[in-house]
């Protein structure tokens, strides 16, 4: 993990309290952010290299962080370590800072949710790969959600980890003939995120003084037609988190997501939000759909990227502008959106 040092010596000198002034660095003004999701630990994964390469002060774990779909807790347990010492992930550990959210793949059941019997137990061994101290509240309390705030020079910036898995109620399989798997429950039945999660997370927004706040999600937010795992497939919760965005005024909120085995950018234009809402998707890091022949997205901003890849936010905190980078191997930038606020 990486900081500021100067702040300390300052306040040493003052006799202040020196954790008080603990800086996270800019780069050319900009705070950066590496995320990514769907990797198997049993696949070499080139990205992480890369990852180093870019110096980010923070890695997001989007979700599948491994594959383990079982009720094992050894074998779970085996499939975390795998992940946890291979050489590249190692520097990703020793370089930044490592947060995160799990998807279903690690939570241990394919599209599960709240029924998942073995779900406090993958809870605490997604907890142990992410090194959580014993004393943090994610060990005594149920779901892995989370949030940390970023302070530098310039600003501050607030990452919103969310659990789309452990609250989350039945979905609505479809019964048509139109390949999709899932369909919208009816308005204003089930939930993603839960009742207690959803008050932590309103007070987390209205009380953020952050210049940006990150949203992470599991699964995509805005994308909503594909007929797999969406927040669209609850269209309640979609309004609520729109609502709750909106009242908030927490400022310059981004949403980050995975799942999908591919990457795109959507946004949408809200009343009363004087920016576009942006979902930036980045799946996956070793494996992704390759036969990808489209799909309909209408809130889709430019091409859909089918290359493994990781996500890079530049944030700049001096002219409030966010770079949004898709990033390949070999460091390649293989699609890119900016937005001013």
């Amino acid at each position: 993990m990486r900081l500021l040092f100067c702040g300390f010596l300052i306040l040493l000198l003052s006799g202040c309290n020196v954790f008080q002034s603990a800086l996270y660095p800019l780069d050319n003004n900009e705070f950066l952010i590496a995320f990514g999701s769907c990797n198997k630990q049993d696949h070499e994964n080139h990205l992480w290299d890369d990852v180093v390469a870019n110096n980010p002060v923070v890695w997001i774990w989007g979700g599948d962080n491994i594959y383990s779909d079982t009720d094992s807790l050894r074998k779970m347990r085996k499939d975390y370590e795998e992940q946890r010492y291979q050489d590249g992930y190692k520097e990703v550990r020793k370089s930044m800072d490592v947060i995160g959210t799990w998807d279903d793949h690690d939570y241990g059941l394919n599209d599960g949710g709240r029924e998942w019997a073995f779900k406090d137990q993958a809870q605490e061994l997604f907890l142990n790969f992410l090194e959580v101290p014993k004393h943090d509240p994610r060990r005594d309390r149920k779901g892995v959600y989370d949030s940390k705030t970023y302070n530098t020079s310039q600003g501050s910036v607030k990452i919103i980890v969310l659990d789309t898995r452990y609250f989350r109620s039945q979905l609505t399989k479809n019964l048509g003939d139109d390949g999709k798997r899932f369909m919208p429950n009816p308005n204003g039945e089930g939930t993603i995120l839960g009742e207690q999660q959803w008050a932590w997370l309103e007070n987390e927004l209205t009380t953020s003084t952050a210049s940006f706040n990150i949203i992470v999600s599991s699964i995509q937010f805005l994308s909503n037609k594909h007929g797999f795992e969406t927040w669209g497939n609850f269209p309640s919760e979609v309004e609520k988190m729109v609502n709750l965005v909106k009242s908030s005024n927490a400022r310059r909120v981004i949403i980050l997501s995975g799942d999908r085995h591919i990457s795109e950018f959507s946004q949408i234009n809200l009343s009363d939000l004087d920016y576009p809402l942006i979902d930036f998707t980045s799946s996956g890091l070793t494996h992704t759909y390759e036969a990808f022949s489209g799909e309909e997205n209408p809130y889709r901003v430019g091409e859909v990227v089918t290359e493994k890849s990781f996500g890079l936010l530049r944030l700049n905190l001096k002219n409030n502008r966010a770079t949004m980078q898709m990033i390949g191997d070999g460091n390649k930038v293989l699609n890119q959106l900016e937005q001013a606020y």
